[in-house]
Order: C-alpha cells, then structure tokens, then sequence
C-alpha cells in the first residue's frame, strides 16, 4: 500500500474515471435498496449510510480544493482535516440530500480531471501527513476511496434490516 493513497488496495485495474464515474448511480442503487433504513447505523460507532454519503459529499469538496489548488499553484502544501470533527453534523442528513451534493460536485470534478492536460498528472503537492503526492494521487485516492465506502454501503443494503 502507498503511503500517498491509503485507499491503493481497493483499486480493482478499472480506469479511474470509469470508477468515478459509475458512483453515484451505484450509491443510488444502495439506497434504494436500503429503502426507509438509510439512517440506522449498521452497528455501534458505526456510520449510517446517510452519513457515509456524507462523508463522501465532504470529501467530494475536498478533492475539488485539492485538485484545484495543485493546478493553480507550484507544489501546494494542501490542508488534512479530521473526518470524525467534520462528520458530528451527519446525524440526521438526509442521504438524498448527500447524494445530491456528491452528485453535483463529482460531475464537476470530472468535467476538470478530464481537461486537464497529460501533463497536470504529474503536478505535484504536499500533504502534511502523506508527503509529496501528486495531481493522479488525488484522483487515485478519489476512485479507492469510492470504492471503499461503496463497498460499506453494499454490506449494508445486503443486510437485512
């Protein structure tokens, strides 16, 4: 595992826009599944599904900053934030709510991702905790982060309620 992207180990060889691309729809579906049950925590301390996409629309405006800011500037140092602190507004959230935002800020993301020259992939940056990383860093951490909390939601809308 990289110590640049925790999430390496949940990439699958897919393209990374592909992944990017298919997880709203794939959030959607969960939900749907879940029906009424998008609230409940699937145990103690654990996230609801309404607050994972709650997260993931969080995380969502982080990515587009980071994204941004490696593009704009010479090597940022970009900012960490403490996802437990931003996460104690979830409760409550409705999931469509979530989705909505993750929705609008993820086809915006990669409407950037998608123009941006071969050559912003290796622009760099510097994460406080992380070390240098880079433009495709960013976006690889995107598509394994995706990938693991859809996971989470699929074991979710599996369990019965």
């Amino acid at each position: 595992m990289s110590t640049e992207n925790p999430y390496d180990k949940f990439l699958d060889g897919r393209p990374l826009n592909t992944i990017l691309a298919e997880t709203a729809d794939k959030i959607a579906g969960y939900l749907a599944a879940m029906g009424p049950n998008q609230q409940k925590s699937p145990a103690p301390g654990k996230w609801s599904a309404a607050e994972i996409v709650s997260h993931l629309a969080d995380c969502e405006i982080v990515f587009a900053f980071r994204l941004r800011q490696t593009l704009a500037e010479d090597v940022p140092t970009i900012q960490p934030f403490d996802q437990d602190k931003w996460a104690r507004v979830y409760p409550g959230v409705p999931a469509s709510v979530a989705l909505e935002s993750f929705s609008g800020l993820r086809n915006w993301n990669l409407w950037l991702i998608r123009a941006a020259p071969p050559a912003a992939s290796e622009r760099k940056m510097t994460h406080p905790e992380r070390g240098k990383m880079t433009f495709k860093t960013v976006v690889e951490t995107m598509a394994g982060h995706d990938l693991n909390h859809l996971g989470q939601l699929q074991k979710i809308a599996e369990t019965p309620a």
